[in-house]
């Protein structure tokens, strides 16, 4: 009987389009902008924000902070320009950083790219090779595992035993080489669509579906190599992210739970795909209302910080099952986030990207570098809708 309430919650529920209603409309491109193809357009900070304040926020760049550890890189764009970017000794505009689960929002975009073409429906089975036909994992659909309310048993958030970190276990344990196959090893003890809880593993599963669809027939390094040369041509080359190096397992599936190396600029450029609704230069990288979706709250009672791919800032109160990373920041800041401070943070109401690439001195720095942020983007004036 378990079994087959799980089955109906997983092919029955939310398939209906996400309701955006309540979004901030995101800001589009001015005319007289550059798109940052190939170069950043560079522009002076709005009137009215403060120099001098700006330069304080900015001053935890110099050198390791005890609340915040090091931050190695800061840029903002605001209004489509880069209006000031900071840099840790050792650091630069050229060098690479680690996304950790910054490539989740990565996989997001994956998806929405295959969902453009045509080649996913994301309210129908996503399924692994794993699973039998009869297994109830095959039928969740790939809009709950987005929203990461899969059921599945996974612990990572909140573990202090790295030997029972699920996320350890599966990237530099024994499902390394092959993370899907350890990912579709763990069991539900969810019915699918009601209950959330982070999982990692669960990205890992749509990015080995995503092999499939985007490389069929394929493993090993066949399969990485296609993989590989689709992202650079849907997502990477047309915004300029030419620095992004995605990281594969053995098995040739794309580590989208956690591997992505990029730039600060290139993460800027992420954002900003994002900010201006999925279009660069007046092509549509991303469906319409792929942005929203990521955005909007995740459909279950236990959670209103995570949407899909992204966390989000909930309309009222300090968030749960925790705390929101930036509760007193704007209500429509929504951001990608990884592991020890990576974050691209998004403000439509302010027009405003604003990357920060570090390594937090402990988990304790979580909620001082969300009072950072809410301190930068405070400084920024609204823009009008």
């Amino acid at each position: 009987m378990f079994l087959a309430c799980l089955v109906l919650f997983a092919a029955g529920a939310h398939a209906e389009a996400p309701v955006a209603t309540a979004l901030r409309p995101l800001p589009a491109q001015a005319a007289e902008v550059a798109w940052p193809t190939t170069a950043w357009p560079a522009g002076p900070l709005p009137e009215g924000v403060s120099p001098e304040k700006i330069e304080a926020a900015l001053a935890v760049v110099a050198r390791p902070q005890p609340r915040l550890g090091e931050t190695r890189a800061v840029v903002i764009i605001h209004r489509g320009k880069l209006v000031t970017e900071r840099y840790m000794p050792g650091y630069g505009p050229d060098t690479p950083l680690l996304s950790w689960s910054m490539a989740k929002s990565i996989t997001h975009a994956l998806v929405g790219i295959a969902v453009r073409r045509g080649l996913v429906d994301i309210d129908r089975p996503m399924g692994n090779p794993h699973w039998p036909a009869g297994d109830p994992r095959a039928q969740i659909p790939w809009r709950n595992w987005l929203n990461m309310i899969d059921g599945q048993d996974y612990h990572e958030i909140g573990v202090s035993d790295q030997t029972r970190n699920d996320a350890a276990k599966m990237l530099f344990g024994p499902g390394r080489l092959d993370v899907a196959a350890y990912s579709a090893s763990l069991p539900l003890i969810h019915p699918p669509a009601t209950h959330w809880n982070y999982n990692s593993a669960g990205v890992n599963l749509i990015a080995d579906a995503l092999g499939r669809v985007f490389a069929p027939g394929t493993t090993g390094a066949d399969r990485r190599s296609r993989m590989n040369a689709v992202m650079k041509a849907e997502l990477f080359a047309p915004i300029g992210m030419t620095s992004a190096q995605p990281e594969f397992d053995a098995a040739g599936t794309f580590i989208g739970s956690a591997f992505v190396y990029a730039t600060a600029r290139d993460w800027a450029r992420f954002g900003l795909l994002y900010l201006r609704d999925g279009v660069w230069q007046d092509r549509r990288i991303l469906p319409e209302h792929w942005v929203d979706f990521a955005r909007t709250r995740t459909p279950v009672e236990d959670c209103d910080i995570y949407g899909a791919g992204f966390w989000i800032t909930p309309p009222a109160g300090r968030g749960k099952p925790s705390r929101a990373f930036a509760p007193d920041g704007p209500r429509d800041l929504f951001l990608a986030q990884g592991h020890e401070g990576q974050l691209v943070v998004i403000v439509p109401s302010k027009d405003l990207v604003l990357v920060r690439l570090g390594h937090l001195a402990d988990l304790s720095g979580w909620q001082p570098l969300g009072e950072w942020v809410e301190q930068v983007v405070q400084l920024f004036p609204d823009v009008r809708e």
